[in-house]
C-alpha cells in the first residue's frame, strides 16, 4: 500500500501546488474531511476554508482555498479552486474590508444577492483565519 498521494491544486491563473503528500484536510458542503493515500475515488464540491496538508518530508502547509471541486482517483488528488493563497500572500486589511462590505449588504436576504454576500463573508473570514 502506498503511503503518499500526489496533490495538484489549480486555479484559473496557475498551478498553485504540485507534489507528493501524506494527508490533506479541507472542507465541502458536508463539513471537513481528510484524505490519505489509498483513498477511494471521489468528487466533492469545495467551500472556502483553510486547507492543510503535509508533504512526504513532514513539512506542514496551510493555504486559503476558495470554492471549487476536488477529485480523488488513482493515487492523485486534484483540486480546482477559484482562488488559493498562502498565508503570507493574504492582504489582511483587504480581507477585513471585504467582510465589512459584505456584512453591510446582508439586509437583502432574497435571491442571488444574499447568497453572493454570504459567500463573500465566508471567503473573507477564511482568509483572515488562514492568515491568523
Amino acid at each position: 500500500m502506498e503511503k503518499h498521494i500526489k496533490l495538484t491544486i489549480l486555479t484559473p491563473e496557475m498551478e498553485f501546488y504540485s507534489g507528493e503528500i501524506l494527508n490533506l484536510n479541507t472542507q465541502s458542503d458536508n463539513g471537513r474531511f481528510s484524505i490519505l493515500a489509498n483513498h477511494v475515488p471521489m468528487i466533492s464540491p469545495l467551500k472556502p476554508t483553510v486547507t492543510t496538508f503535509t508533504d512526504v518530508d513532514g513539512k506542514a502547509f496551510k493555504a486559503f482555498t476558495s470554492t471549487g471541486v476536488l477529485r480523488v482517483v488513482n493515487g492523485t488528488i486534484e483540486m480546482v479552486c477559484n482562488a488559493c493563497e498562502w498565508p503570507e500572500n493574504i492582504d489582511i486589511e483587504r480581507a477585513k474590508h471585504a467582510k465589512e462590505r459584505a456584512e453591510e449588504r446582508l439586509g437583502d436576504k432574497h435571491g442571488v444577492g444574499f447568497i453572493r454576500t454570504e459567500n463573500a463573508i465566508l471567503r473573507a473570514l477564511e482568509r483572515i483565519r488562514t492568515k491568523g
